[in-house]
């Protein structure tokens, strides 16, 4: 093998493995901006044209970050979606793929919570250099709900835990970030 041949498939290989992470970033970018409330991250990882399914309906990329936010704000007093395992299949600026998450909302009041399993089912297209979702199909495999407290049996309200807020006064926004700063629960 040449080093010509050689330098070639380590470019490819390099390429790969940058558009196995943008795509990864791209799906825990929509997920965070889900649990932030930030439209602008949610609506970042879609194209313009992007669809996401939802149970029988269909809602653009562009306003599925307001529409996420005006459902989850409605019924819950947190949310987080976690994105556990992942594959992906590339295929040129085309790839799919499966994303399983659990996303475990606090009802209002804190009082009960739910667990939601299930997976994103995606298709991601990369545009001028960029991988976005076009198509998130979202299964719900497995519903949960029970009593939302701490191993002591204590409510979260009242706890001195750390508190995330649903915007950019999130701790996860401060920087530089310090120690004793945000609200507590």
């Amino acid at each position: 093998m040449t080093t010509e041949d050689r330098l070639a498939a380590l470019e490819a290989k390099m390429q790969e493995v940058e558009d196995r992470q943008a795509i990864f970033d791209c799906i825990k970018r929509n997920s965070r901006g889900n649990d932030r409330f930030d439209v602008d991250l949610v609506t970042s990882s879609y194209h313009a044209d992007g669809i996401h399914e939802l149970g029988q309906k269909e809602i653009s990329g562009r306003e599925y970050g307001e529409h996420a936010n005006t459902a989850h704000g409605r019924l819950f007093d947190a949310n987080l979606h976690n994105v556990t395992m992942h594959m992906c299949e590339i295929d040129g600026d085309v790839a799919h793929a499966e994303s399983y998450s659990l996303g475990i909302f606090l009802d209002q009041g804190g009082e009960t919570g739910r667990i939601l399993a299930g997976r994103y089912i995606d298709r991601l297209e990369k545009r001028d250099g960029e991988w976005r979702i076009a198509l998130r199909r979202a299964t719900v495999e497995i519903a949960l709900e029970g009593k939302a407290t701490l191993p002591n049996g204590a409510a979260l309200p009242g706890s001195g835990y750390l508190r995330g807020n649903r915007d950019r006064t999130d701790p996860s926004y401060e920087r530089p970030l310090a120690a004793g700063t945000g609200g507590r629960w």
